[in-house]
């Protein structure tokens, strides 16, 4: 059985759903959020779980015998990033105690694309040295901690860590109004029948829809072997606002949408986006959805879901 702690979470609960598409058992973890996803009814173990609480994580090791790990859980800063840290590192350190008392074959921890801030060089790619550039949220600034922290507490355990550089992703379940991907408020705005704010036509970089991020994870937990420690999960290939539009406009005709030329800065280099050329080696992962199925599929899903 395989454990996915913030499994009812956007790529946690695709994650999960692809997991079970393999034909594997799945347990996933819930904190605050108890709703179950329709696709993913009677096909997974929930268990309520506060990932901070130590006795609380080790104890699922009684109840479920557990081959491999996915942690995805995590929480969102406040006005104290202190608070964030001590929350979000203590859930990471639970989940590594745990794959090592527990012996499982491969722990599995989400990173971020937000590692290579200050690398130009396009796309970025698994080989490239980490900048110690300054990262401008919280929340990148742990997911970059992360790689480290994990792979040293399982070196010499038998544990394989498989760091998750995850790219740009949205889909179903997220904030319709996250300040985290442009395209759910975009996309919300159209549905409620406002005008969204205009785009510039040559902003984009990476993205990537919830299920095939969720897939992606799943081929590398799944994998019979990895060649690496490291992987960007992610589409692969970049967006522009103007093909976003395009999308939107086949997805819902008669959409009001403005378009400005060029960019919207004058910044330096192409828009970033991960290359998953390693990723597609080792598990032979191609993404099934392109943006135009991507934003068509997203308007069916909330159709009949609020998020």
């Amino acid at each position: 059985m395989i454990l996915v702690t913030g499994g009812l979470g956007m790529i946690g609960a695709q994650t999960a759903r692809a997991l079970t598409d393999l034909g594997h058992d799945a347990v996933v973890t819930a904190y605050r959020r108890a709703e179950i996803p329709a696709f993913l009814t009677d096909r997974v173990v929930v268990e309520p779980l506060d990932v901070t609480d130590r006795d609380a994580f080790l104890a699922l090791g009684s109840r479920h015998s557990i081959s491999d790990i996915v942690h995805l859980a995590g929480s969102i800063p406040g006005e104290d990033p202190l608070n964030y840290f001590r929350t979000d590192t203590a859930g990471l350190l639970n989940a590594l105690e745990a794959a090592r008392q527990w012996k499982v074959r491969r722990c599995a921890v989400a990173a971020s694309l937000g590692a290579y801030i200050g690398r130009t060089e396009i796309p970025w790619h698994e080989d490239l040295e980490l900048p110690a550039a300054q990262v401008p949220h919280p929340i990148i600034a742990f997911k970059k901690a992360v790689e480290p922290l994990a792979t040293n507490a399982l070196q010499g355990t038998g544990v394989h860590p498989v760091v998750l550089r995850i790219g740009s992703t949205w889909g179903p379940l997220m904030d319709p109004q996250s300040p985290f991907n442009p395209i759910p408020p975009y996309i919300s705005a159209v549905l409620r029948g406002d005008q969204p704010a205009p785009l510039h036509a040559d902003d984009g970089g990476d993205l990537c829809y919830a299920p095939d991020t969720g897939r992606a994870i799943a081929l590398l937990v799944a994998a019979d072997t990895l060649a690496h420690d490291t992987y960007n999960v992610s589409n692969g290939t970049p967006y522009t606002s103007r093909q976003l539009i395009q999308a939107v406009q086949a997805a819902v005709p008669g959409a009001r949408l403005e378009l400005r030329p060029a960019r919207s800065s004058s910044g330096p280099g192409d828009n970033p986006y991960l290359d998953i050329t390693r990723l597609t080696a080792d598990t032979g992962f191609t993404p099934a959805y392109d943006l135009p199925r991507a934003v068509a599929d997203y308007v069916a899903w909330r159709a009949d879901n609020a998020r």
